[in-house]
């Protein structure tokens, strides 16, 4: 994927350095953030015990790690990320756990080969947004798992239905001009229409695909996050940092308090809850 573009604008070899530092900086956030979809993932999974799984784009490993655990010592993850730095981030993770039947890899799941046998399982929570190649690179997860096998993954819906981010881009679109989405792109929703990704699966030789809506409230940067806090988050780990740091003297300020207020209205005991819309997909090798 070098030299391809991802959400942020930067080359996808970025998550090596400055992406992957930023997502490891605010990890617990992260993923405190989407836990509730990921739950329900897993859930859905229902993973059994002595199966092989393969879990791609892991990130810190907290997923490949949770997996590990259902499906026992007679089964396996293989956990694989582009990032170096979140698979060594992992690797200490699953020792501090010690957690034996997981191992790690930096690789491109795009382009990844077998050296040994397929998988019985792939999973892979908001992971496969990104590529470059869409119908190339399902086609390539498709040789990872074993005929009678099954994926699993999360991917968001549009973002004109996830109030979370929307209302956020509101606010910054106010001071400053946002790049207008361009369908289908690597990205966050680039896999936001449910036809697409069926034709995407069933192009690369999956079968019984099945897309399922998942719909509650997000904790915004994880549980119990302040107001402020979840504005440091949004403005510090999120790509729309980077676009108000270029902007007119005063902006950032005004978008600062902006959010605040917004998060302050959606604040409550367990946090900043804000409505979340994501499709939930399983199918057939």
């Amino acid at each position: 994927m070098s030299g391809q573009p991802t959400t942020d604008g930067l080359p996808s070899e970025e998550w090596a350095g400055a992406m992957g530092q930023r997502w490891l900086a605010h990890l617990d956030r992260f993923e405190g953030m989407i836990a509730p979809i990921g739950q329900a993932l897993m859930n859905r999974a229902a993973f059994r015990p002595g199966e092989r799984v393969v879990d791609v784009a892991c990130g810190a490993g907290g997923t490949s790690i949770d997996i590990a655990h259902r499906v026992g010592p007679q089964g396996s993850v293989l956990g694989i990320d582009i990032s170096p730095i979140l698979v060594e981030a992992a690797q200490r993770r699953a020792q501090a756990a010690r957690v034996g039947n997981v191992s790690f890899r930096c690789s491109d799941a795009a382009i990844m080969k077998l050296e040994g046998p397929g998988f019985d399982r792939l999973y892979s929570r908001f992971g496969l947004m990104f590529f470059p190649d869409p119908p190339a690179a399902f086609a390539n997860l498709r040789t990872l798992v074993l005929a009678g096998g099954r994926v699993d993954f999360c991917v968001w819906a549009p973002a004109r239905e996830n109030a979370w981010v929307a209302q956020m881009m509101e606010i910054v679109g106010r001071y400053v001009d946002l790049p207008a989405p361009v369908p289908r792109t690597p990205g966050p929703f680039a896999l936001d229409e449910p036809d697409y990704v069926r034709a995407l699966l069933e192009g690369a030789g999956f079968d019984a695909v099945r897309v399922d809506v998942w719909q509650g409230d997000q904790p915004i940067a994880g549980a119990a996050a302040s107001p402020a806090e979840a504005t440091d988050f949004v403005l510090n780990a999120m790509s729309f940092g980077k676009v108000l740091e270029e902007s007119a003297p005063g902006i950032l300020q005004k978008v600062r308090e902006e959010l605040t207020a917004l998060f302050a209205r959606r604040h409550g005991a367990d946090g900043i809850r804000m409505p979340a819309k994501a499709y939930l997909v399983s199918a057939a090798a």
